[in-house]
């Protein structure tokens, strides 16, 4: 395979809040060609496990597919934040309402390459302390929080309510780990 592949030039099309629309150029073996890129700070989420050996699921609307969906904790990378581990922490208490003492990185992944560079930092959370939850935006305010054990995920995964690559991996982790690990 050629790898001789290089981007020649930037053109930011769209900056929004979230993500910024960036037309590349590209060229190989002489010949250029553009691409419409998403280009995304990169986002975590968060797979909690609980003192009870359950996993905190949200259920929140999600507007670009207008559906309210199953997820776990999750959130974009702010310019102010320090680091993606920073974000998690974040956004755990925002949208859980909980602090955790220990976190592990799971998994980092590229959540569609096709179309956005954005990277997913997937960490396990656990030693949770109930806090005061801090939703940030209407739907954060309207979701629903849940505590499910492994038997409730083995179901949510069986019946395919679960359409959610993140929720996935992570409810999949949850699944391969120890009691009490």
């Amino acid at each position: 395979m050629s790898t001789d592949f290089s981007i020649t030039d930037r053109e930011t099309l769209l900056k929004s809040f979230v993500f910024d629309v960036e037309r590349r150029t590209i060229t190989h073996q002489g010949e250029s060609y553009t691409r419409d890129i998403a280009v995304h700070p990169g986002a975590v989420a968060m797979v909690a496990i609980n003192e009870f050996d359950q996993v905190g699921l949200v259920r929140q609307y999600r507007a670009t597919v207008d559906q309210i969906l199953w997820e776990i904790p999750a959130g974009t990378i702010d310019a102010s934040d320090h680091d993606p581990l920073f974000t998690a922490q974040r956004e755990l208490h925002e949208e859980m309402g909980v602090t955790a003492s220990s976190w592990q990185l799971i998994a980092t992944v590229y959540v569609s390459p096709g179309w956005t560079n954005q990277l997913m930092h997937i960490f396990e959370a656990r030693g949770l302390t109930a806090e005061k939850r801090l939703p940030d935006g209407p739907e954060e305010v309207a979701a629903e929080v849940l505590w499910l054990d492994r038997n409730q995920v083995r179901e949510l995964l069986d019946s395919g309510a679960i359409n959610d690559a993140t929720l996935t991996i992570g409810l999949r982790h949850y699944l391969s780990v120890d009691v009490g690990s």
